[in-house]
């Protein structure tokens, strides 16, 4: 199966996160927010330009820049 980055799902679509890759810096603080394997987002939308984007995370709206969610794989759910 094919996974992509959190950064790449669409506005609208909800995903399941299947991996953090290690050489993302703020992997601790994506644990301490609830981000972990198995967790369902759901994109909210995206800034103007891009950067950052709105993540619905356990009832949650948490926004992320491109290089924390580059290196979250997800599959579209």
């Amino acid at each position: 199966m094919k996974y992509l980055s959190l950064n790449n799902a669409k506005v609208g679509s909800k995903v399941k996160i299947i991996k953090i890759l290690p050489k993302t810096s703020s992997k601790q603080r994506l644990l301490d927010l609830g981000i972990v394997e198995g967790t369902i987002i759901y994109v909210i939308r995206k800034s103007l330009w891009g950067d950052p984007t709105a993540y619905l995370i356990r009832d949650t709206c948490i926004a992320l820049r491109k290089e924390e969610s580059e290196n979250i794989l997800v599959k579209i759910i």
